[in-house]
């Protein structure tokens, strides 16, 4: 590494990818990447199934975990987060959901303004290389808020290419409950089931790292260093100067011409401000820590998605419990290596489900998961032995809201996590509605042939109050931790960025990454933060000229 650079990106994840793809790319600003884990070698990586091997790995995966909560029943939940260059692109379930046109002009009607659906649309488009039908596009070129799919981005994007027929009686379900098929869930309209989106090509992940940085890595003004913990951002007056790095045993400075850019997530981007002295004064002081820079609302409007697992076991048909034990799994693996087909082509999800829980609403409120599979243990994806199948069910814009803050001055100490998951009535109410949609689906008479019996929550839960305590035992986090550093209006008291991503009050240091997103998006939020990503590298650009 040099001494100076132009732009210091911290961080080496989605966000971070494309940063330095875009701030490298005329040539005019040296860039460094600071990453704290490694190249991303594994040869699971480019398999979608690998995602179960990589999940649990400390290599990719921070392995954070929430605090013990009374709203659930004080249980320690896994808070996965990538690790290494690509960052969670590595390690997710691959499903690329844009979200609501309406969760865009939400933003801006809270007052980040120029983040309204009309104005994020195109860096969806942008970053897109969308492989459905060509028809598809018509149903987002004629809406004001919305935009047709990108067809040379760097993001390949294809709909899964499993199919099976399990999932086929699920979609016949669905239309018998009177809910319509949507074969393109990111266009004009969200409603409806079909089978997912998800980054792939050629029947293999598809990373930031392929789309974005691996393309940038041979230019002269980039340099990525990995193995690099950065400790703290260095502030001079108002003005942020550059970080402080532990890298190979040494502690060394480095000094950002133009910015230093916060790229680390909606986990460790709070705990890096706070080491620097950057977030609430009293905590700080309590820790020891010098005040650097009162930002009360650093590390507070915590929101992920919460979801709960239901199962039931299938009968007269082979699933995915089966086919990936025992001897059939050389098969697979046969097939997919001679083919890019099969098994091992699957994420998280085959099939979506997007629904309004009472019909007054204006977009859905709850998005289903299927898969012809289920889990003898969720927490290392270990499959049944019987045949089964799971519905995955989450509230889309869930209203309660937790906190990340440090626990220590070290900086190698994990940092206390409080989702505060199910802590309002409407959430609570949105997530039984769902599951109760979700077994009614199942009774539908196109399931009839095909389900031996419902696992769980099981029969015996009907009441409200039991649906709630079996979410509350059994929910985990669908990975997408939003908003601890989220965007506002000057005047916004919960805002720590405005909406040009310029953390208030300072000079020179700018947040880019999912920390800054002020509301949950309904969906899956790895389009989101690549989304705010590419718009967050124009406008620093635009800032540079």
């Amino acid at each position: 590494m040099n001494e100076h650079y132009d732009f210091v990106i911290v961080g080496g994840g989605t966000a971070a990818c494309i940063l330095t793809n875009r701030l490298t790319a005329s040539g005019a600003h040296t860039v460094l990447m600071l990453e704290a884990g490694g190249e991303p070698k594994s040869l699971w990586i480019n398999i979608p199934a690998g995602f179960t091997k990589l999940l649990n790995d400390p290599v990719y995966n921070w392995r954070f975990q929430t605090e013990p909560e009374a709203n659930t029943l004080g249980r320690v939940i896994s808070v996965p987060r990538g690790k290494g260059l690509g960052g969670s692109t590595l390690i997710n379930g691959m499903i690329y959901v844009r979200g609501q046109a309406q969760d865009y002009d939400a933003w801006a009607a809270m007052g980040a303004a120029g983040w309204a659906a009309k104005d994020v649309m195109p860096y969806f488009a942008k970053l897109e290389t969308y492989h459905g039908a060509p028809d598809n596009d018509s149903q987002g070129s004629d809406a004001s808020n919305s935009a047709p799919r990108g067809r040379h981005g760097p993001m390949h994007v294809t709909p899964v290419a499993e199919r099976h027929p399990l999932a086929d009686a699920w979609l016949q379900a669905a239309q018998q409950d009177g809910h319509a098929l949507n074969p393109d869930y990111n266009g004009a309209q969200q409603d409806g089931f079909g089978y997912y989106q998800v980054s792939q090509k050629g029947g293999q992940r598809w990373s930031v790292v392929d789309g974005y940085l691996n393309p940038a890595r041979q230019r002269k003004n980039l340099t990525v260093q990995t193995g690099a913990h950065v400790v703290r951002v260095n502030v001079q007056g108002r003005r942020c100067t550059g970080v402080t790095v532990r890298l190979k045993g040494a502690t060394v400075t480095v000094q950002a011409r133009r910015e230093v850019i916060l790229a680390a997530g909606a986990v460790q981007t709070p705990q890096i401000l706070e080491l620097s002295g950057i977030g609430q004064p009293a905590l700080l002081q309590r820790l020891g820590i010098a005040v650097v820079h009162a930002a009360p609302r650093v590390g507070e409007n915590y929101i992920d998605h919460f979801a709960t697992r239901m199962n039931w076991r299938v009968k007269n048909m082979q699933t995915l419990n089966e086919a990936a034990q025992g001897w059939r799994v050389p098969l697979a693996a046969l097939q997919y290596f001679t083919r890019r087909k099969g098994i091992l082509t699957l994420g998280t999800g085959l099939v979506h489900g997007f629904v309004k829980t009472r019909a007054e609403l204006p977009t859905p409120d709850v998005q289903y998961f299927f898969m012809h599979a289920s889990y003898a243990n969720a927490a290392v994806r270990k499959l049944d032995n019987a045949p089964g199948m799971t519905v995955g069910v989450t509230g889309l814009r869930p209203t309660s809201q937790g906190s990340i803050h440090i626990q220590s001055a070290d900086p190698l100490t994990a940092p206390a996590i409080r989702p505060n998951f199910l802590a309002t009535p409407h959430d609570q109410q949105t997530l039984v509605d769902g599951m109760k949609i979700a077994r009614r689906l199942i009774g539908q008479r196109a399931m009839a042939n095909c389900i031996a019996g419902e696992l769980s929550p099981g029969a015996a839960v009907q009441t409200d109050a039991q649906w709630l305590q079996f979410a509350r035992k059994n929910g985990q986090t669908i990975y997408h931790p939003i908003a601890t550093c989220r965007m506002g209006a000057d005047d916004d008291a919960n805002a720590v960025v405005d909406t040009r991503l310029r953390v208030t009050g300072l000079h020179g240091l700018r947040i880019v990454d999912a920390s800054v997103i002020p509301a949950m998006v309904s969906g899956n939020t790895q389009a989101a933060v690549m989304m705010v990503a590419e718009r967050g590298a124009a406008l620093i650009l635009e800032d540079a000229r």
